[in-house]
């Protein structure tokens, strides 16, 4: 390490102290590594492992496979004790991420049978090496230190699947003035060229998608010790169709966060402007299955506009959680499922048609019809109910939104639009007496949530660029445009 990396590093870890992490300069070997995780570990758990139990728990824990170790860290696991009893124990404090404890430990070696490398930067989630920072000069481009990372983890016996490394979740590189960061993965989806074709990385930014690339701002605005146990446990997402793990860019965090906090606080609708292929999906399905976490939701309705939506969305839904969600064949399965307490009924993805036609006043079970489904559905008028429109510009100006207002009074309202409605470009007329007005996604959710636009795509490179030719066509005084 040179000396001018030396002191980017020096700073990190100042900045780090600032936040409350805990340095651990004595940690600078695998042994000290895994002392520390054992103490932790006991800590967590009120336990006390014997040398062979706690020996044991390692061999069962470290593992290749990243998407297995990342469940490992989300959940609940069981461990035999050489009495023969179960322990059931957690490696974090997984109900409430910012209890656990935060350190960081710098120039660890990690040797195992036919590697020795170094790591600049380590962060430990209670022990649990969480997050590693590899960090250069600014002469130097951080691109260095991806090709570094992924030449580690191919490396032949290599730290990351035979020690603690394995649970890695996030990668940071840095030059101080340009930072970025990416998922861990396991080696066919973590491959990197210079045109960043395999390895999807991440630049963070603010709630107004000004990039935040310095390392000191990075730092504080990323890596504080309750925003990283988040970044970690909610805002990524383990893709189970794949066995992958993926980052949820900042703009979706925060509307999800805008929805979450909106329902939390219980202070009305609104909606969220992300641009045509910005990945509103994973961004709904994300807030869906938070809010199911949610117990003052009864119900969490996703509502699309088309049948074909209502199939696809289901099965993005399905391919980030196995079994997320499960189709409703009719108006007659939706209604069961949205009386169902069972937690697996909680999230619904439906059509607006359907959920229309089980409002409706006149519409009766075929072959019961004692009832209409919306008496049948009376037990749920007075529930409070999350519902997520997407592409709610399309959807939301008919009777079946009325008839969904009117029913559920106590209902929040979340739409997802790529192109919103507003007074200039609205097109339905709404007539209140002899004054005619236009009905604008304002008037239906109240609010903005959180904007990302077809500037900030293009900026991101998230979209392609797209270039208007004005032409003057013959006999025309007027240019007018012609996209290609």
């Amino acid at each position: 390490m040179t000396t001018a990396e030396s002191t980017i590093e020096r700073e990190l870890i100042s900045k780090l102290e600032e936040l409350k992490y805990e340095y651990r300069p004595d940690i600078r070997d695998r042994a000290a590594l895994e002392l520390n995780f054992r103490q932790k570990f006991e800590a967590l758990n009120r336990v006390h492992l014997t040398d062979t139990e706690f020996q044991r728990l390692l061999e069962s824990i470290t593992t290749p496979d990243v998407f297995a170790a990342a469940n490992v860290l989300r959940g609940y696991s069981s461990f035999e004790r050489d009495d023969g009893t179960p322990l059931n124990y957690t490696l974090v404090n997984i109900k409430d991420w910012c209890k656990n404890s935060f350190e960081v430990v710098n120039q660890l070696r990690i040797n195992t049978d036919n590697s020795h490398h170094r790591y600049d930067v380590i962060l430990l989630i209670n022990g649990v090496p969480a997050v590693q920072i590899e960090l250069k000069t600014m002469a130097v481009s951080p691109r260095r230190a991806m090709q570094q990372i992924v030449d580690y983890k191919t490396d032949p016996g290599n730290g990351y699947g035979k020690t603690l490394l394995c649970f890695i979740q996030i990668f940071v590189v840095s030059n101080r003035t340009d930072t970025w960061y990416f998922a861990n993965n396991n080696a066919r989806q973590f491959s990197f060229n210079a045109d960043e074709r395999f390895l999807p990385i991440y630049q963070f930014a603010s709630e107004d998608n000004k990039k935040v690339t310095h390392l000191d701002s990075f730092a504080e605005k990323f890596l504080a010790k309750c925003t990283l146990g988040q970044m970690v446990s909610r805002y990524m997402v383990l893709v189970a169709s794949e066995q992958k793990l993926m980052m949820m860019r900042p703009y979706q965090i925060y509307a999800v966060k805008a929805i979450v906090e909106c329902i939390h606080q219980n202070c009305g609708n609104g909606y969220v402007w992300h641009t045509t292929g910005s990945g509103k999906t994973l961004t709904s399905f994300k807030a869906s299955t938070l809010l199911k976490d949610n117990d003052d939701i009864a119900k969490c309705l996703f509502v699309v506009d088309r049948k074909d939506l209502d199939r696809q969305t289901r099965e993005e839904f399905n391919r980030f959680q196995e079994g997320c969600v499960e189709e409703n064949t009719n108006t007659e399965t939706l209604v069961r499922r949205l009386l169902s307490d069972d937690r697996a009924d909680k999230v619904i993805v439906t059509t607006i048609q359907k959920l229309g036609l089980a409002l409706d006043d006149t519409n009766r079970r075929q072959f019961n019809k004692a009832q209409t489904y919306k008496e049948r559905l009376e037990p749920l008028r007075d529930e409070r109910i999350a519902i997520i429109f997407d592409e709610c510009h399309r959807s939301q100006f008919g009777d079946n939104h009325k008839a969904i207002k009117e029913f559920f009074p106590k209902a929040q309202l979340f739409g997802f639009t790529g192109t919103p409605i507003f007074e200039q470009n609205a097109s339905y007329q709404q007539v209140e007496g002899e004054q005619g007005s236009y009905r604008t996604t304002d008037d239906l959710f109240q609010r903005s949530l959180h904007q990302y636009t077809i500037t900030h795509a293009i900026e991101d490179r998230n979209v392609l660029r797209f270039h208007i030719d004005y032409y003057k066509p013959e006999g025309k005084s007027c240019p007018s445009p012609a996209r290609r």
